[in-house]
């Protein structure tokens, strides 16, 4: 039964066991010898189904209902990221999932964020576990393995339809699963303005058995000068006042050095990139969505970064907590910072898990 987890190359000529499956809108429920049955102006079986048409705003759509034991192996997702209302449909739409019979989701996003597209904004990403293509084309490769059953939502809080919305997971049934599998589990947080000397909390309230495998952060530099020598900080299994393991700086942790920068005619240059399991995807401080004959097209720096533990998983048998400091440095050495940092944490641990707490209303989520 481990078997169904081994991947890599050198394991694709092992027989594989199980029953592969999708669901998708043209067989919403993944049933064997089902899929592609509807009509269109084509005939039948001739794209008749290829999306949800509408999402009405306040609906909460169950996008997939998986009965049995299983894996979810690969989550594609895409829809548009404005309405005529506003710019902010990647921010507005909720991604939650559920294991077994748990009545609290495991999982609860704003799409985008969770795909690494943060701020309501697409952007490529190009990660082992996380790849965002052009345009919008959104992808999870994160293993979510499942005894009794899976579930996945997504609500629409925008403020009108959501015109189309085309997406396809699939995944593996299996006659069992060991007993001491770890679910998959990801949480957003944000705070608008963090505090002077308080650290920013990624996660908070992990308790049970488990290892962390990511971070996915976007900041907003709400003050000048740089902004990234804050230290990432693991509180492990009972850990106080001091953590386990504390990292070195912000640009350290998601894999970078010397503030991502290189000179150009005497300028300092931000340089993104994405690699599979660290990157700075996204940098923008111009808003490139909004015309008005009335303002300009400036706005705070906005940047996005993601951190796979995945070579290096954070174990943890207790409890856990994961915080990052909000500190800078500049001609005059070392402050403390206030900017604006959301984030998603993503770990797996055995459930069941302790609830969320409530998600911030929408206009609490949007981008400054």
């Amino acid at each position: 039964m481990y078997q169904s987890f081994i991947g890599g190359l050198g394991s694709l000529p092992l027989a594989k066991h199980g029953k592969s499956r999708t669901i998708n809108c043209e067989n919403p429920h993944g049933e064997k010898g089902k899929g592609g049955m509807a009509e269109s102006a084509l005939g039948p079986s001739r794209k008749g189904s290829p999306c949800i048409r509408g999402l009405a705003p306040g609906s909460v759509t169950t996008l997939a209902e998986i009965e049995g034991s299983g894996i979810i192996q690969h989550i594609w997702m895409t829809v548009t990221d404005r309405t005529e209302k506003d710019y902010y449909v990647l921010r507005d739409l909720v991604l939650r999932m559920y294991w077994d019979d748990e009545e609290t989701p495991s999982v609860e996003s704003p799409l985008g964020d969770f795909f690494c597209c943060g701020f309501g904004r697409g952007c490529i990403v190009n990660s082992m576990p996380i790849v965002v293509n052009p345009t919008r084309g959104m992808n999870c490769y994160f293993p979510m393995p499942f005894q009794k059953k899976a579930r996945i939502t997504l609500e629409n809080q925008h403020e009108t339809e959501v015109p189309a919305f085309f997406y396809q997971i699939d995944y593996l049934l299996t006659d069992e699963l060991p007993e001491d599998i770890g679910y998959f589990h990801a949480q957003w947080k944000r705070e608008l303005i963090t505090r002077r000397q308080k650290d920013y909390t990624i996660l908070d309230g992990v308790k049970g058995k488990g290892h962390y495998v990511g971070t996915y952060m976007a900041l907003t530099a709400l003050e000048r000068y740089w902004w990234g020598e804050g230290e990432i900080k693991f509180y492990l299994d009972g850990d106080d006042k001091y953590p386990t393991i504390c990292g070195t700086g912000t640009e350290d942790y998601f894999g970078g050095a010397w503030s991502f920068a290189s000179q150009c005619d005497g300028r300092t240059v931000e340089n993104t990139y994405c690699t599979p399991f660290m990157g700075y995807p996204y940098y923008s401080h111009h808003d490139t969505s909004v015309h008005n004959f009335y303002h300009n097209d400036d706005t705070l720096p906005q940047r996005g970064f993601y951190r796979w533990h995945i070579m290096d998983p954070v174990l943890f048998e207790e409890d856990l907590r994961v915080t990052i400091q909000q500190i800078g440095t500049c001609h005059k050495g070392n402050f403390e910072r206030q900017d604006d940092v959301a984030s998603v944490a993503y770990w797996y641990q055995a459930e069941p898990h302790n609830p969320f707490a409530p998600l911030v209303k929408k206009e609490g989520r949007w981008p400054r």
